[in-house]
């Protein structure tokens, strides 16, 4: 049977293990300037294929940030040439053109 100090330490453990990155992984720079990403941390991140990264230095570390992807109808904005005032087309949508 475990005691108080013996469930504390297991707690303890299991947070260092599952929330922390204190334990090392390494992976070796290829020749043409590659890395592979150790999968569990890939799956921890949620990195998956296709996944864009971004990278910048931060005090002689390398840090990588997951890039949001775009909101797909963000291409589409202010592609539309209107020849009226917003507010005169909402009004005739809204079926009262003649009031101002």
């Amino acid at each position: 049977m475990l005691g108080k100090g013996d469930i504390r330490r297991l707690r303890v453990l299991d947070q260092i293990s599952r929330n922390s990155y204190k334990c090392s992984m390494k992976s070796a720079v290829s020749e043409k300037g590659q890395i592979t990403i150790p999968k569990k941390l890939r799956d921890r991140l949620g990195i998956k294929p296709g996944v864009v990264l971004e990278f910048r230095e931060d005090h002689g570390r390398l840090v990588a940030s997951k890039v949001r992807a775009a909101n797909p109808t963000d291409r589409f904005y202010g592609i539309l040439k209107l020849r009226r005032r917003t507010d005169e087309l909402i009004r005739r949508v809204r079926g009262k053109a003649d009031t101002v």
